[in-house]
């Protein structure tokens, strides 16, 4: 695994951290005290972010088995992991197609502390974890090339990762690089908080993370299309995670709560191939 430092002793719990409030959101334990504190402040506001953050989960699962299933990849770029919670990416692609290949890209220490333990995989596949910054993607290319054959289709996931990084601060950069160092028959897998739903309270959400010193950014669906440039959509498009092929999820989760039929959740979806 790449990253040789103490994990634990970087780690800085004076401020909250998005990795760690999404594991909040999801019931996970893997956070400190100042990110439960601003979990609690947006999820007590009108909206229900833990619902999002479930319905981002689900298109995440939903969106792995798609890829896997229709179109025979193999081989996965995670940017933006976090912190793992059950079940990964590389267990619902190693599920269907056990030699799957899986790096996971993340800056946050905590994630690192954990991902010895929990990112295992299948004996014919390989999960690897590396420590970088998503504004670094030629760095993330280089780590990812000693998994990942870039010659061959890769899918490219930046699961609820863009919301975190303006435009003006490489947004679009970090797109078009790591999606032009991809082979034809590669695909991004891409999900992002929009506003176009339920304005008022997203620009809440925004003002609560901005107050933390966290940067988060909503995107419309024109802004959603331009990063899926040059790219071919996979029916249904740039839609809300709940209408993003709501009959292609397997697990409890899926089963147990249908949203499509309740308000839009507020981070659009799109799977993208490049042909």
């Amino acid at each position: 695994m790449t990253g040789t430092e103490p994990a634990v002793s970087r780690i800085d719990t004076s401020r909250p951290h998005p990795a760690r409030v999404y594991d909040w959101f999801l019931g996970g334990k893997d956070n400190y005290p100042v990110d439960e504190e601003l979990g609690r402040q947006i999820a007590a506001m009108p909206g229900d972010a833990p619902r999002h953050a479930r319905a981002n989960r689900r298109f995440m699962e939903r969106a792995t088995r798609v890829v896997v299933r229709e179109t025979g990849i193999r081989q996965f770029l995670d940017v933006g992991s976090g912190i793992p919670t059950e079940p990964n990416l590389h267990q619902i692609a190693q599920s269907v197609v056990p030699d799957a290949r899986v790096v996971y890209v993340d800056n946050d220490p905590i994630v690192l502390a954990h991902a010895a333990a929990l990112l295992r995989g299948t004996p014919e596949g390989v999960t690897e974890y590396v420590q970088a910054d998503a504004r670094e993607p030629e760095r993330i290319l280089e780590q990812a090339a000693t998994v990942l054959d870039f010659d061959r289709p890769v899918a490219l996931s930046l699961i609820a990762l863009l919301h975190f990084i303006a435009d003006d601060d490489g947004a679009h950069r970090l797109v078009d690089t790591l999606v032009g160092a991809l082979a034809p028959g590669s695909c991004l897998v891409l999900s992002a908080m929009t506003a176009d739903f339920d304005p008022e309270n997203v620009r809440r959400g925004i003002a609560a993370y901005t107050a933390s010193g966290v940067t988060l950014v909503a995107r419309s669906h024109a802004e959603m299309g331009r990063l899926f440039k040059g790219l071919e959509l996979l029916e249904p498009g740039i839609v809300s995670l709940s209408d993003w092929r709501p009959d292609a999820g397997e697990s409890e989760a899926d089963a147990g709560e249908s949203e499509a039929k309740e308000e839009p959740v507020s981070l659009y979806g799109a799977v993208g191939f490049k042909r």
